[in-house]
Order: C-alpha cells, then structure tokens, then sequence
C-alpha cells in the first residue's frame, strides 16, 4: 500500500524534508515547503518548522521544532509537545520523552504519522512515533523522504562549514535538487 495512505484507505497530506544541525553554539532547523498528497504537490510553501513553548527573555520561544509526515498529526504532536514543554517548566529532554512515551501507549497518538525534530540551546532530538527519543550523532538529523539526502549533504559540508545555518540550507539545496518531495522554498529557525 502506499505510504501516503492510512489504514482507512484515505490519502493523506505529508510534510516532506526537515534537517537540524549544531554548531558553535548555535542550533538551526530548516524545512522544505512541499506538502504532498500522494504524487501531487498540493501546496508548495508550507512552513514545517516553527518554535513553541514558553518565550524567552528575548521574547522568542526556547524550543524549535520542525515535522515529517502527515500534517494534521503533526500539529496535534506540536501541540502535544508545547504542553509537555509547559508541564515540565520548559525542559525539552524531559518533555520530549514524555511526550515520546505518550505517543507510543496511547491509542489516538500511536496511530499519528509524523517524525519530528525538536531542539531548544542545549539539546537536538529526533521524535519517532515508535518511542524513540534519539540525539543524532554529530550534531546533525534529518527526516523525511528527501531527509536522506540532506543528512548525507551536510555531513560532507560539515568537515569544511562551520555555520550550522549554511550547512542546512546548502543540505536543503542538495535535497530538493534530488528528491521529488522536496522543494526550495525554505524556512529556518535558529536558536
């Protein structure tokens, strides 16, 4: 069965390509544009990445976070999160793996069909609705269908770029040059 459909035969909607990367002191998630139903791009500047949870002495929200896979699920898993983030004063390590527990036993949430990538100034994870709460080797994650891509692109990059900026969007370049689900139109968030 295509990947695209869930287990009632419905298409959905899904997010593609999302990669994070530290870097002195620095943290940086991009994401691509392109939501996909099926084969057909069905909107082409779609923001995947954005910060929740509480604001910070900046005024700006301490966590950032970007998704992979059906839209709607995904937001319900933002939303999800930004009440762990509240529940747990803020600690994104605590509340990720809460939230990752929650996922994996519930009966609504296990059937979500997203990944995410959430990082605050000290720590990147990725979120799997397997339960997995994983601090990628490296400093640097990707998900999504083009997510191989730009994790390979910013590997290579990282022996010779040291901002984590320009490393993920040269990788969200690579990517969209090569994966069909994947677009230019990039949005990045930095903490």
């Amino acid at each position: 069965m295509d990947e695209s459909r869930a287990s009632h035969g419905l298409i959905q909607w899904h997010g593609t390509t999302i990669i994070g990367v530290r870097r002195n002191g620095r943290t940086v998630i991009a994401g691509d544009g392109q939501v996909s139903m099926g084969n057909t791009i069905m909107k082409p500047n779609a923001r995947k990445v954005r910060r929740i949870g509480a604001a910070g002495p900046g005024g700006e929200a301490k966590v950032i976070a970007g998704f992979a896979g059906a839209t709607a699920d995904a937001f319900t898993l933002f939303d999800r999160l930004e009440r762990k983030l509240e529940q747990y004063s803020g600690q994104l390590l605590r509340a990720a793996v809460e939230l990752a527990k929650d996922w994996r036993t519930d009966k609504y949430l296990r059937n979500l069909e997203a990944l995410m990538i959430v990082a605050d100034a000290d720590t990147l994870l990725v979120l799997t609705g397997n339960g997995d709460v994983l601090e990628p080797e490296g400093d640097i994650a990707a998900i999504g269908s083009g997510g191989n891509y730009a994790l390979a692109a910013a590997r290579a990059l990282s022996d010779y770029e040291q901002d984590a900026e320009v490393i993920a969007r040269r990788a969200m370049a690579v990517a969209a040059e090569v994966c069909v689900f994947t677009n230019d139109r990039v949005t990045v968030e930095t903490i």
